[in-house]
C-alpha cells in the first residue's frame, strides 16, 4: 500500500511587494510595474518522522526569509539575452530591445538567475531557495514541493518541483 502526507503553509506575512516587467519573445516589453505578490508553499513526503512530515516552526521562517529577500525591490532577470544589466557606480544601467534605458540604484534591485521575472520563474526561484535552506537547515527534503505565487488575487502560477 502506497501512501503520502503533505503539509501547507499560507501565512499573511508569506508575501513580498516587487517591480519588474517583462521582455516577449518579440523585444517587446512591459511596462515597468509592481505587484503584492502571495505565496503558499505545500510539501509532500512518503513517510512522517517523529509523527511529523516537518515541524511547521521549521518551515514556516525559510518561507518568510524567501519572501522577505524578494520585497520591496525591482526584479530582474540574469539571463535575459535581450536585456543588458550593467553596474555603473553605485547603479544599475539597464537596457531593454526596444531601447528604453533605465537606471537604478544597485540597492533596490534583486537581479535574479532567471530568464524572465515571470510568476512562474518567480515560483522556480522560490522553490529552488526553499529547498536548499532545509537541506542546509535540517538535512531534509521534500519527495515534491510546490510552490504557488499570486501576483494578484485569483492569478497565480505554481510549481512544482520534484
Amino acid at each position: 500500500m502506497s501512501h503520502s502526507f503533505s503539509v501547507k503553509v499560507q501565512k499573511q506575512y508569506f508575501n513580498f511587494a516587487a517591480s519588474h516587467f517583462l521582455i516577449f519573445k518579440d523585444g517587446s516589453r512591459e511596462p515597468l510595474h509592481g505587484h503584492n505578490y502571495r505565496v503558499i508553499v505545500q510539501g509532500n513526503a512518503r513517510n512522517l518522522q517523529n509523527d511529523m512530515v516537518i515541524d511547521f516552526l521549521d518551515l514556516k521562517p525559510i518561507v518568510r526569509e524567501a519572501c522577505n529577500s524578494l520585497d520591496h525591490k525591482l526584479l530582474l532577470p540574469q539571463y535575459n539575452p535581450q536585456l543588458i544589466i550593467e553596474p555603473t557606480g553605485a547603479n544599475y544601467l539597464v537596457t531593454a530591445p526596444d531601447k528604453s534605458t533605465f537606471s537604478f540604484p544597485q540597492t533596490d534591485v534583486l537581479v535574479l538567475p532567471l530568464t524572465n521575472t515571470s510568476a512562474e520563474n518567480l515560483a522556480v526561484y522560490l522553490a529552488e531557495k526553499i529547498k536548499g535552506e532545509l537541506l542546509k537547515k535540517f538535512q531534509f527534503t521534500f519527495t515534491s514541493l510546490e510552490v504557488e505565487v499570486e501576483e494578484t488575487p485569483g492569478q497565480s502560477a505554481i510549481y512544482v518541483l520534484e
